[in-house]
């Protein structure tokens, strides 16, 4: 399966006073390989908004935390738009805390799939420079997204279909 999302389940510590979690860490060195987080970013969700699609040309990482609502989280490996390439989707949420991260040089976007504002701590490997900002953009419903594969399996019905992020998972 392409390499482009890792994800690693947050411990959730929890006593009568409510719960504490650690969501990130620079000694977590298999998840980081070799990068470190510069920046860390709030953002929020309303339900069902898309934000896709871009990359990051000079390899940034991006790593989501979501601790509120949930976030479909997906990348999309056609980086020399050479045509249909492979797609790797998680969906992530507050009630089960996990780190998501996200290779940059892969086109990737998210949506929010719960009926409330997700809302996502998330940590970037590049410090955002808004004179010359590392992101390529494509359109969210962009007719060039066709998954041969998505996490892994060429049997998924949405494989060699314009990608659809409004798809219902259940169909």
């Amino acid at each position: 399966m392409l390499d482009a999302i890792q994800v690693i389940d947050l411990k959730r510590n929890i006593d009568e006073r409510g719960s504490f979690s650690e969501i990130m860490r620079e000694d977590w060195s298999e998840f980081l390989k070799g990068e470190r987080p510069v920046q860390a970013n709030y953002s929020v969700s309303n339900p069902n908004m898309i934000r896709a699609w871009h990359r990051h040309a000079r390899g940034q990482f991006d790593i989501f935390v979501v601790v509120k609502g949930a976030l479909k989280i997906c990348a999309y490996n056609d980086i020399e738009d050479k045509g249909r390439g492979e797609l790797v989707e998680v969906v992530a949420g507050g009630d089960r805390l996990q780190a998501v991260k996200v290779t940059g040089k892969y086109w990737h976007g998210t949506k929010c799939v719960s009926s409330i504002p997700s809302e996502t701590v998330y940590f970037v490997t590049r410090a955002y420079d808004r004179d010359n900002p590392d992101e390529l953009r494509r359109p969210w419903n962009d007719s060039k997204i066709i998954p041969s594969a998505i996490n892994g399996s060429s049997s998924d019905p949405r494989v060699g279909k314009v990608w659809d992020w409004n798809y219902p998972p259940h169909k």
